[in-house]
Protein backbone atom coordinates (compact mmCIF):
# COMPACT_ATOMS: atom_id res chain seq x y z
CA UNK A 1 0.00 0.00 0.00
CA UNK A 2 1.30 3.43 -0.97
CA UNK A 3 0.11 6.04 1.52
CA UNK A 4 -0.17 9.73 0.66
CA UNK A 5 -0.57 12.17 3.54
CA UNK A 6 -2.86 15.00 2.42
CA UNK A 7 -2.26 18.17 4.45
CA UNK A 8 -4.60 20.69 2.86
CA UNK A 9 -4.07 23.47 5.39
CA UNK A 10 -5.51 26.97 5.10
CA UNK A 11 -7.04 29.38 2.60
CA UNK A 12 -7.21 27.89 -0.88
CA UNK A 13 -5.21 24.83 0.22
CA UNK A 14 -8.25 22.53 0.60
CA UNK A 15 -9.65 23.65 -2.78
CA UNK A 16 -6.54 22.97 -4.82
CA UNK A 17 -5.53 19.73 -3.08
CA UNK A 18 -9.02 18.34 -3.70
CA UNK A 19 -8.58 18.87 -7.44
CA UNK A 20 -5.09 17.37 -7.44
CA UNK A 21 -6.53 14.27 -5.76
CA UNK A 22 -9.13 13.98 -8.50
CA UNK A 23 -6.37 13.87 -11.09
CA UNK A 24 -4.29 11.41 -9.07
CA UNK A 25 -7.27 9.09 -8.64
CA UNK A 26 -7.54 8.80 -12.42
CA UNK A 27 -3.83 8.39 -13.16
CA UNK A 28 -2.84 6.34 -10.08
CA UNK A 29 -6.01 4.72 -8.65
CA UNK A 30 -4.00 2.37 -6.41
CA UNK A 31 -2.83 5.14 -4.07
CA UNK A 32 -4.38 5.53 -0.62
CA UNK A 33 -4.84 8.79 1.25
CA UNK A 34 -5.05 9.98 4.83
CA UNK A 35 -5.79 13.58 5.75
CA UNK A 36 -4.18 15.55 8.56
CA UNK A 37 -4.60 18.97 10.13
CA UNK A 38 -1.91 21.58 9.60
CA UNK A 39 -1.42 25.34 9.88
CA UNK A 40 -4.18 27.60 11.10
CA UNK A 41 -6.75 24.84 10.66
CA UNK A 42 -4.74 22.71 13.09
CA UNK A 43 -4.27 25.55 15.56
CA UNK A 44 -8.02 26.11 15.76
CA UNK A 45 -8.62 22.51 16.78
CA UNK A 46 -5.48 21.57 18.69
CA UNK A 47 -3.73 24.77 19.71
CA UNK A 48 -0.66 24.00 17.57
CA UNK A 49 0.01 24.41 13.81
CA UNK A 50 1.79 21.04 13.58
CA UNK A 51 0.09 18.55 15.93
CA UNK A 52 1.90 15.36 16.90
CA UNK A 53 -0.69 13.29 15.02
CA UNK A 54 0.02 15.17 11.79
CA UNK A 55 3.77 14.78 12.16
CA UNK A 56 3.31 11.06 12.84
CA UNK A 57 1.18 10.75 9.70
CA UNK A 58 3.84 12.54 7.65
CA UNK A 59 6.50 10.18 8.99
CA UNK A 60 4.40 7.09 8.11
CA UNK A 61 3.43 8.24 4.64
CA UNK A 62 5.35 7.54 1.46
CA UNK A 63 4.84 11.13 0.33
CA UNK A 64 3.03 14.29 1.40
CA UNK A 65 0.64 16.35 -0.74
CA UNK A 66 0.53 19.78 0.86
CA UNK A 67 -1.85 22.67 0.21
CA UNK A 68 -0.89 25.91 1.93
CA UNK A 69 -0.65 27.47 5.38
CA UNK A 70 -1.21 31.02 6.53
CA UNK A 71 -4.12 33.04 7.89
CA UNK A 72 -4.12 36.71 8.95
CA UNK A 73 -6.32 35.68 11.89
CA UNK A 74 -3.22 34.30 13.59
CA UNK A 75 -0.74 37.09 12.86
CA UNK A 76 -0.84 38.17 16.50
CA UNK A 77 0.29 34.80 17.85
CA UNK A 78 3.83 34.23 19.06
CA UNK A 79 5.96 33.14 16.11
CA UNK A 80 6.23 29.49 17.20
CA UNK A 81 2.45 29.08 16.97
CA UNK A 82 1.80 30.82 13.66
CA UNK A 83 0.53 28.63 10.79
CA UNK A 84 3.70 29.10 8.72
CA UNK A 85 5.76 27.34 11.38
CA UNK A 86 4.09 24.07 10.37
CA UNK A 87 5.86 23.87 7.03
CA UNK A 88 9.19 24.80 8.61
CA UNK A 89 8.66 22.13 11.25
CA UNK A 90 7.86 19.46 8.66
CA UNK A 91 10.95 20.28 6.65
CA UNK A 92 13.16 20.13 9.73
CA UNK A 93 11.61 17.01 11.28
CA UNK A 94 11.60 15.02 8.03
CA UNK A 95 15.01 16.23 6.84
CA UNK A 96 13.58 17.82 3.70
CA UNK A 97 16.53 19.99 2.81
CA UNK A 98 16.27 20.27 -0.99
CA UNK A 99 13.56 22.22 -2.76
CA UNK A 100 13.10 21.74 -6.51
CA UNK A 101 11.13 24.49 -8.22
CA UNK A 102 10.85 24.11 -11.99
CA UNK A 103 9.77 27.15 -14.00
CA UNK A 104 8.85 26.98 -17.65
CA UNK A 105 6.34 28.82 -19.77
CA UNK A 106 3.49 26.65 -21.01
CA UNK A 107 2.68 27.29 -24.65
CA UNK A 108 -0.16 29.78 -24.81
CA UNK A 109 0.71 31.70 -21.66
CA UNK A 110 3.05 34.18 -23.31
CA UNK A 111 0.58 37.03 -22.75
CA UNK A 112 0.24 36.13 -19.06
CA UNK A 113 3.94 36.62 -18.43
CA UNK A 114 5.24 39.95 -17.19
CA UNK A 115 7.89 39.68 -19.91
CA UNK A 116 7.72 40.19 -23.65
CA UNK A 117 6.47 37.00 -25.33
CA UNK A 118 9.70 36.38 -27.21
CA UNK A 119 11.62 36.53 -23.92
CA UNK A 120 9.08 34.59 -21.87
CA UNK A 121 9.18 31.66 -24.31
CA UNK A 122 12.80 30.98 -23.39
CA UNK A 123 12.09 30.19 -19.72
CA UNK A 124 12.96 26.58 -18.84
CA UNK A 125 14.86 26.31 -15.57
CA UNK A 126 14.92 24.61 -12.19
CA UNK A 127 15.76 26.38 -8.94
CA UNK A 128 17.34 24.07 -6.34
CA UNK A 129 16.81 25.84 -3.02
CA UNK A 130 18.27 24.80 0.33
CA UNK A 131 15.42 24.51 2.83
CA UNK A 132 16.59 23.89 6.38
CA UNK A 133 19.26 26.53 7.01
CA UNK A 134 19.87 30.24 6.44
CA UNK A 135 18.11 33.07 8.26
CA UNK A 136 14.83 31.15 8.43
CA UNK A 137 16.34 28.70 10.90
CA UNK A 138 19.16 30.77 12.41
CA UNK A 139 19.07 32.36 15.84
CA UNK A 140 16.56 35.21 15.92
CA UNK A 141 15.14 37.64 18.41
CA UNK A 142 14.28 41.18 19.41
CA UNK A 143 15.93 43.37 22.01
CA UNK A 144 16.55 46.93 23.06
CA UNK A 145 19.68 48.95 22.53
CA UNK A 146 21.22 50.87 25.50
CA UNK A 147 19.41 53.90 24.09
CA UNK A 148 16.08 52.05 24.26
CA UNK A 149 15.68 51.46 20.53
CA UNK A 150 14.04 48.24 19.42
CA UNK A 151 16.34 45.95 17.43
CA UNK A 152 15.73 42.64 15.69
CA UNK A 153 18.26 40.05 14.56
CA UNK A 154 18.18 36.96 12.32
CA UNK A 155 21.33 34.92 11.91
CA UNK A 156 22.28 33.77 8.41
CA UNK A 157 24.21 30.56 8.94
CA UNK A 158 25.38 27.54 6.94
CA UNK A 159 27.97 24.90 7.71
CA UNK A 160 29.98 23.22 4.98
CA UNK A 161 28.06 19.92 5.14
CA UNK A 162 24.74 21.70 4.60
CA UNK A 163 26.17 23.51 1.57
CA UNK A 164 27.78 20.38 0.15
CA UNK A 165 24.63 18.26 0.27
CA UNK A 166 22.49 20.84 -1.54
CA UNK A 167 25.31 21.39 -4.03
CA UNK A 168 25.26 17.66 -4.84
CA UNK A 169 21.52 17.93 -5.52
CA UNK A 170 22.15 20.91 -7.76
CA UNK A 171 24.85 19.17 -9.77
CA UNK A 172 22.76 16.00 -9.99
CA UNK A 173 19.77 17.96 -11.26
CA UNK A 174 21.90 19.76 -13.84
CA UNK A 175 23.10 16.38 -15.10
CA UNK A 176 19.50 15.41 -15.94
CA UNK A 177 18.99 18.66 -17.86
CA UNK A 178 21.45 20.62 -20.00
CA UNK A 179 24.53 20.22 -17.83
CA UNK A 180 24.83 23.80 -16.59
CA UNK A 181 24.68 24.83 -12.93
CA UNK A 182 24.60 28.41 -11.67
CA UNK A 183 25.34 28.97 -7.99
CA UNK A 184 23.72 32.16 -6.68
CA UNK A 185 25.12 33.90 -3.60
CA UNK A 186 26.23 37.29 -2.27
CA UNK A 187 29.85 36.42 -1.64
CA UNK A 188 31.05 39.98 -2.15
CA UNK A 189 29.51 41.08 1.17
CA UNK A 190 28.38 37.99 3.13
CA UNK A 191 30.81 35.59 4.79
CA UNK A 192 28.12 32.92 4.71
CA UNK A 193 28.00 33.28 0.93
CA UNK A 194 31.78 33.11 0.64
CA UNK A 195 31.72 29.75 2.43
CA UNK A 196 28.85 28.71 0.13
CA UNK A 197 30.88 29.54 -2.96
CA UNK A 198 34.03 27.83 -1.67
CA UNK A 199 32.18 24.59 -0.91
CA UNK A 200 30.29 24.57 -4.21
CA UNK A 201 33.61 24.87 -6.05
CA UNK A 202 34.95 21.92 -4.04
CA UNK A 203 31.91 19.76 -4.83
CA UNK A 204 32.22 20.65 -8.53
CA UNK A 205 35.32 18.43 -8.75
CA UNK A 206 32.98 15.41 -8.54
CA UNK A 207 31.02 16.62 -11.57
CA UNK A 208 33.45 17.38 -14.38
CA UNK A 209 30.62 16.97 -16.89
CA UNK A 210 28.64 19.90 -15.41
CA UNK A 211 29.55 23.48 -16.25
CA UNK A 212 29.58 25.61 -13.07
CA UNK A 213 29.17 29.39 -12.93
CA UNK A 214 28.54 31.88 -10.11
CA UNK A 215 26.36 34.97 -9.90
CA UNK A 216 25.46 37.46 -7.18
CA UNK A 217 21.79 37.33 -6.23
CA UNK A 218 21.02 40.92 -7.26
CA UNK A 219 22.45 40.28 -10.72
CA UNK A 220 20.58 36.97 -10.93
CA UNK A 221 17.30 38.75 -10.22
CA UNK A 222 18.03 41.24 -12.98
CA UNK A 223 19.13 38.58 -15.47
CA UNK A 224 16.02 36.50 -14.75
CA UNK A 225 13.99 39.35 -16.19
CA UNK A 226 16.41 40.39 -18.91
CA UNK A 227 17.36 36.98 -20.33
CA UNK A 228 15.77 34.02 -18.51
CA UNK A 229 16.74 31.61 -21.29
CA UNK A 230 20.36 31.71 -20.15
CA UNK A 231 19.49 29.71 -17.00
CA UNK A 232 19.35 25.93 -16.77
CA UNK A 233 19.73 24.85 -13.13
CA UNK A 234 20.21 27.30 -10.25
CA UNK A 235 21.36 26.27 -6.78
CA UNK A 236 21.07 28.77 -3.95
CA UNK A 237 20.29 29.27 -0.27
CA UNK A 238 16.97 29.40 1.49
CA UNK A 239 16.38 33.15 1.46
CA UNK A 240 17.61 33.85 -2.06
CA UNK A 241 15.82 30.79 -3.43
CA UNK A 242 12.54 31.86 -1.89
CA UNK A 243 12.70 35.23 -3.60
CA UNK A 244 14.04 34.13 -6.98
CA UNK A 245 11.53 31.30 -7.39
CA UNK A 246 8.60 33.67 -6.80
CA UNK A 247 10.09 36.05 -9.34
CA UNK A 248 10.45 33.19 -11.81
CA UNK A 249 6.78 32.32 -11.37
CA UNK A 250 5.65 35.69 -12.71
CA UNK A 251 8.09 35.45 -15.58
CA UNK A 252 6.45 32.11 -16.42
CA UNK A 253 2.92 33.50 -16.37
CA UNK A 254 1.51 33.08 -12.87
CA UNK A 255 2.44 31.88 -9.42
CA UNK A 256 -0.58 29.60 -9.83
CA UNK A 257 1.36 27.47 -12.31
CA UNK A 258 4.51 26.62 -10.33
CA UNK A 259 4.93 23.36 -8.47
CA UNK A 260 7.59 22.40 -5.97
CA UNK A 261 9.11 19.39 -4.26
CA UNK A 262 10.87 19.31 -0.89
CA UNK A 263 13.11 16.24 -0.77
CA UNK A 264 15.26 14.50 1.80
CA UNK A 265 17.92 11.83 1.59
CA UNK A 266 15.41 8.95 1.93
CA UNK A 267 13.35 9.77 -1.15
CA UNK A 268 10.35 10.91 0.86
CA UNK A 269 9.10 14.28 -0.28
CA UNK A 270 6.59 17.02 0.43
CA UNK A 271 4.89 18.43 -2.65
CA UNK A 272 3.17 21.79 -2.70
CA UNK A 273 2.29 24.73 -4.95
CA UNK A 274 4.40 27.80 -4.27
CA UNK A 275 1.48 30.25 -4.25
CA UNK A 276 0.58 30.22 -0.56
CA UNK A 277 -2.84 30.29 1.08
CA UNK A 278 -4.29 33.37 -0.72
CA UNK A 279 -6.92 34.03 1.99
CA UNK A 280 -8.43 36.88 -0.06
CA UNK A 281 -9.88 34.40 -2.59
CA UNK A 282 -10.39 31.38 -0.34
CA UNK A 283 -13.75 29.67 -0.74
CA UNK A 284 -14.59 31.51 -3.95
CA UNK A 285 -13.59 28.77 -6.39
CA UNK A 286 -11.18 31.13 -8.17
CA UNK A 287 -7.85 29.50 -7.32
CA UNK A 288 -5.75 27.94 -10.06
CA UNK A 289 -5.26 24.24 -9.21
CA UNK A 290 -2.55 23.65 -11.82
CA UNK A 291 0.41 24.24 -9.50
CA UNK A 292 -0.94 21.62 -7.09
CA UNK A 293 -1.75 19.21 -9.91
CA UNK A 294 1.79 19.65 -11.22
CA UNK A 295 3.12 19.14 -7.68
CA UNK A 296 1.26 15.82 -7.63
CA UNK A 297 3.04 14.92 -10.85
CA UNK A 298 6.38 15.71 -9.21
CA UNK A 299 5.35 13.44 -6.32
CA UNK A 300 4.76 10.57 -8.71
CA UNK A 301 8.14 11.13 -10.36
CA UNK A 302 10.44 11.82 -7.42
CA UNK A 303 8.99 9.83 -4.49
CA UNK A 304 6.99 7.05 -6.14
CA UNK A 305 9.10 6.26 -9.21
CA UNK A 306 6.18 6.69 -11.61
CA UNK A 307 7.63 9.00 -14.23
CA UNK A 308 5.25 7.89 -16.98
CA UNK A 309 2.24 8.86 -14.88
CA UNK A 310 3.88 12.20 -14.10
CA UNK A 311 4.41 12.79 -17.81
CA UNK A 312 0.72 12.12 -18.47
CA UNK A 313 -0.37 14.74 -15.94
CA UNK A 314 2.08 17.36 -17.19
CA UNK A 315 0.99 16.75 -20.78
CA UNK A 316 -2.66 17.08 -19.77
CA UNK A 317 -2.00 20.45 -18.10
CA UNK A 318 -0.08 21.64 -21.15
CA UNK A 319 -2.93 20.54 -23.41
CA UNK A 320 -5.56 22.32 -21.33
CA UNK A 321 -3.52 25.54 -21.37
CA UNK A 322 -2.83 25.33 -25.10
CA UNK A 323 -6.57 24.88 -25.73
CA UNK A 324 -7.35 28.09 -23.86
CA UNK A 325 -8.27 26.92 -20.36
CA UNK A 326 -7.71 29.87 -18.02
CA UNK A 327 -8.46 30.68 -14.39
CA UNK A 328 -8.65 34.27 -13.18
CA UNK A 329 -4.91 34.58 -12.50
CA UNK A 330 -4.31 33.75 -16.16
CA UNK A 331 -6.87 36.25 -17.44
CA UNK A 332 -9.73 33.75 -17.73
CA UNK A 333 -12.93 32.90 -15.92
CA UNK A 334 -12.77 29.15 -15.20
CA UNK A 335 -13.41 28.04 -11.64
CA UNK A 336 -10.98 25.87 -9.71
CA UNK A 337 -13.10 22.81 -10.39
CA UNK A 338 -13.66 23.66 -14.05
CA UNK A 339 -9.91 24.04 -14.62
CA UNK A 340 -9.35 20.60 -13.13
CA UNK A 341 -12.07 19.26 -15.42
CA UNK A 342 -10.14 20.53 -18.42
CA UNK A 343 -7.00 18.79 -17.18
CA UNK A 344 -8.96 15.58 -16.62
CA UNK A 345 -10.31 15.85 -20.15
CA UNK A 346 -6.72 16.05 -21.36
CA UNK A 347 -6.04 12.68 -19.72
Amino acid sequence: MTLIAVLAGDGIGPEVTAQARRVLEVVAPDLTYEEGLVGGAAYRQTGHPLPEATLALAERADAILFGAVGDPEFDGLERALRPEQAILGLRKSLGLFANLRPARLFEGLEDASALKPEIARTIDLVIVRELTGDVYFGDKGRDLTPAGLRVGHDLMRYDEEEVARIAHVGFGTARTRRGRLLSVDKANVLETSQLWRDVVVEVARDYPDVQLAHMYVDNAAMQLVRDPGQFDTIVTGNLFGDILSDQASMCAGSIGMLASAALGETGKGLYEPIHGSAPDIAGQGRANPCATILSAAMMLRHSLGRGDDADRIEAAVARAISEGARTADLGGSLSTEAMAERVLAGL
